[in-house]
């Protein structure tokens, strides 16, 4: 069930009810590489959350212990209210659509996991297409949309099932600047709308200070929490937003605690 939508969302200052938390989690994998060290976390309810780091920094990890993907080797993840396997909703890097399956089924996917007719089901398909603006390629196939589409669908498909939690894994980083910036704004506007928690993997500076009241910046080598930093900037944000002062200071204080974190593990590639 979608939860009570709020008036106004809080920017970084208004601390939410905590939601889950990660406590002195680590990930060691059988290779012996170790992608999380003592990490501690805590995600507050219908906050939007960025992890943001380098590549090896363990963002991506931290998202799947969240899923329930993988088990830390160390530490637990708790949740502090409840909230079943079903209630987190999945966004891949890959938008990972059927090839054969029309618009409309791969986002009835879900669903049918859970037993729900087509026709049971059509109503909200519809719902959903219409607020990730697809609603007129409900009959297409993955092959004749753009990678923007593609997402949309993938979007569309894990927010078919009105999630509490919504994991997100670097969903824009193939896609163009304008339609990233297009998709960031209807994220923004579907979080607001649903009320889920959302929690965002991303390498992009600009796109975790414009998304979010929360930002992890992480280190890498081994993976662990190097700073949070409050976005303290009201809801709803748009173009103006965007091109305004404010968002630029953001973005160089972000940028530098970033680039403090990649000294921190020992080096600046990236990757």
């Amino acid at each position: 069930m979608l939860l009570d939508p709020l008036p106004e969302r809080r920017a970084g200052g208004d601390r939410a009810p905590p939601l889950l938390s990660l406590r002195a989690v680590g990930k060691t994998f059988s290779n012996g590489v170790t992608a999380l060290s003592d990490v501690d976390l805590t995600i507050g309810e219908g906050d939007f959350v960025s992890l943001l780091g380098p590549s090896g920094c363990g963002k991506s990890t931290a998202l799947r212990l969240v899923a329930g993907l993988s088990t830390p080797t160390v530490g637990q993840v708790q949740w502090h209210r409840q909230v079943g396997r079903e209630a987190v909703g999945f966004v891949f890097q890959e938008p990972t659509l059927l090839p054969w399956a029309s618009v409309f089924d791969n986002v009835w996917l879900p669903l049918r996991l859970r037993g729900v007719t087509r026709a049971a089901a059509a109503d909200r398909i519809r719902a959903m297409l219409k607020r990730v603006h697809l609603e007129n390629f409900e009959e297409a196939v993955p092959r004749e949309l753009s990678g923007g589409m593609k997402m949309r669908v993938s979007i569309a498909r894990a927010l078919v099932t009105e999630p509490r939690v919504l994991l997100m894994d670097e969903p824009f980083a193939a896609l163009d600047e304008i339609t990233r910036f297009r998709l960031n704004d209807d994220l923004l506007a579907l979080w607001q709308e649903a009320r889920f928690t959302a929690i965002f993997v991303t390498h992009s500076v600009f796109e975790s200070v414009f998304l979010s009241n929360r930002i992890v910046v992480m280190a890498a080598r081994p993976g662990r929490v190097f700073r949070e930093i409050e976005v303290d900037a009201p809801y709803p944000r748009d173009e103006a937003f965007r091109t305004s002062a404010d968002y630029a200071a953001l973005c160089r204080d972000a940028s530098q605690v970033l680039a403090d974190a990649m000294h921190a593990g020992g080096g600046h590639d990236g990757h």
